[in-house]
């Protein structure tokens, strides 16, 4: 079943949290690169934290105030955002796939399965 659902994302000023949830199948939350990507208007996607053959992957500009979580008995996937800054208003999608060389590899654009997304918008 392929089933990746986001909810929690918004608008905040500079400064301000959000908690991104994303609810995963049975299979996918067990699946060794799972994480959040995000992509602004013209921009690359990019990796902003995975889940990624037992270890923690976080994009350089969010290391510090984004923490990624996911509880396996209930199939979520989450991502505390704090500290915000307008440079991360983009939408962010919860992101899986099997393949052993998408998260090894850094390989964004790939990804087999993607939420629909949510957007972020950081602003004063």
């Amino acid at each position: 079943q392929v089933l990746l659902v986001e909810s929690g994302g918004g608008s905040v000023q500079p400064g301000g949290s959000l908690n991104l949830s994303c609810v995963a199948s049975v299979e996918m939350i067990n699946y060794n690169c799972i994480g959040w990507v995000r992509q602004a208007p013209g921009k690359k996607r990019e990796g902003v934290a995975m889940f990624s053959f037992g270890t923690l992957y976080y994009a350089d500009d969010v290391k510090g105030r984004f923490a990624i979580s996911k509880d396996n008995a209930k199939g979520t996937l989450y991502l505390q955002m704090n500290s915000l800054k307008p440079e991360d208003t983009a939408t962010y999608y919860c992101a899986a796939d099997p393949r052993t060389w998408i998260c090894p590899g850094r390989n964004w654009e790939n990804f087999r399965y993607l939420g629909q997304g949510t957007q972020v918008t950081v602003s004063s």
